[in-house]
């Protein structure tokens, strides 16, 4: 147990752009953190890549370091706060800040989701906190009521938009008209999306956090490779203007689900969401997951999912809870897995579809397009069609089927002769 006379050492290894506001906060507010932890508190190192940047802190010069694993082997730190990124070198230096006694909050959802498992019995042996708050949905507090809020509940469903990019382009295709490109070049412009956005735009971001709200909801390890991904790169202006037609926007949604016989499926991909969904209003870059559980009913959280500012929030938050556990000589409770659900792929999972087929106009096309459906087991639920002659198309929106059924409908109608092509396939969620 440290000396409660003496300062709760912190080290920070990063100082981009939330790692400049946790050490702006550490530094500044330090009087009033040490009220909420119980005792003094100091910021001892700061790991970055190069010294002598310039950086918009009041710090001693004395306190940056690029030797970031010197200073987290150096054996007198309580808590080291990661929030460098990527897979290594953050892996060796979180494995090596718990070896030599400190906890650790980290913001990297990318290694949580690829090797958790290595990390959490990392903490469980050195008898230490990993926290990672941050890890998810920015400012928004999510890992924490899943694992404690909600650990006397059974969850049963989270549905969430947990990546601000796509969420800001797909908000300006639905409000604009604009397309994908063009959408993307505003993101960038204003910030929201990165010069490669390839992370956001291809859902490898969402899947990551996905992986992680899945394993802490059902209390199973779920790795980022059992999370079935989706992009929004292929998402049109007539995909939204059809959303739009049956009263639904598009979202990039993450979707973790506990199956009726205890099977968890967790998947990232574009979809119609309602209009009378409360995900549905979430505009802009922000941030929403909602949680459905048995007791407690459906539960949303929203808020700013990015940022320095409402990242290093979420950060401060478990810096504070774990400088309390250290204080009082306790840890916080650890990986919660004895579930171990089965993890099914993607053809199990079941969810509506809405299809749009671009068909010859002629006798005899509807009668063939509902065989179609129905030799797979897949009901319609309605049909439209738009158009006439070359520039005909059905648009049929299904009643839920498993994942796999609906693809081999799509097989199916693309062996038709009336069918020139299937222009569209997307999900429909949120429906009851």
């Amino acid at each position: 147990m440290p000396d409660p006379r003496r300062p709760l050492r912190i080290a920070l290894l990063g100082c981009g752009v939330v790692g400049t506001e946790v050490a702006r906060v550490l530094t500044g507010d330090a009087d009033e953190l040490a009220q909420r932890v119980g005792a003094p508190i100091e910021l001892v190192g700061i790991a970055v890549r190069r010294e002598g940047r310039r950086r918009d802190l009041d710090v001693p010069d004395d306190l940056f370091t690029t030797d970031a694993m010197a200073l987290v082997a150096r054996g007198d730190l309580d808590v080291v706060i990661e929030v460098i990124g990527g897979i290594e070198p953050a892996r060796g230096l979180i494995l090596a800040a718990l070896e030599n006694g400190a906890s650790v909050v980290t913001a990297n959802k990318a290694l949580l989701a690829e090797d958790g498992a290595t990390l959490y019995e990392a903490a469980e042996k050195a008898e230490r906190d990993l926290y990672y708050e941050a890890a998810v949905a920015g400012a928004i507090p999510i890992v924490r009521p899943l694992s404690d809020s909600l650990a006397g509940d059974r969850v049963t469903r989270v549905l969430g938009i947990v990546n601000g990019t796509t969420n800001f382009i797909l908000d300006a295709m639905s409000t604009t008209g604009a397309g994908f490109n063009d959408a993307l070049d505003e993101a960038q412009r204003l910030g929201y999306a990165e010069a490669d956005p390839t992370a956001d735009v291809e859902g490898f971001d969402a899947a990551a956090k996905a992986a992680i709200l899945a394993g802490l909801a059902f209390h199973t390890r779920v790795h980022i490779s059992d999370v079935h991904r989706e992009g929004i790169t292929d998402v049109t202006a007539a995909d939204v203007r059809s959303a739009a037609e049956i009263g639904s926007v598009v979202k990039l949604l993450a979707i973790c689900e506990l199956g009726p016989s205890g099977e968890v499926s967790a998947r990232v991909h574009p979809a119609m969401i309602p209009d009378s969904h409360p995900l549905a209003s979430v505009r802009g870059a922000y941030n929403a997951v909602f949680v459905e559980s048995e007791g407690a009913g459906q539960l949303m959280f929203y808020g700013p999912g990015a940022g320095g500012a409402p990242t290093a929030s979420a950060v401060l938050g478990d810096v504070v809870s774990v400088a309390r556990h250290r204080l009082a000589g306790v840890r916080g409770a650890g990986e919660t897995v004895h579930a171990q659900h089965e993890i099914v792929p993607i053809g199990r999972a079941r969810t509506r579809y809405h299809v749009a087929i671009d068909v010859d106009d002629r006798p005899g096309v509807l009668s063939a397009v509902a065989q179609a459906f129905a030799a797979n087991d897949v009901s319609i639920k309605t049909v439209r069609q738009e158009g006439h002659g070359d520039d005909a198309q059905l648009v049929v929106v299904t009643h839920e089927a498993e994942d796999a059924a609906l693809s081999a409908t799509i097989d199916r109608l693309r062996d038709l002769d009336m069918v020139r092509g299937v222009s569209s396939v997307m999900r429909v969620e949120g429906v009851a």
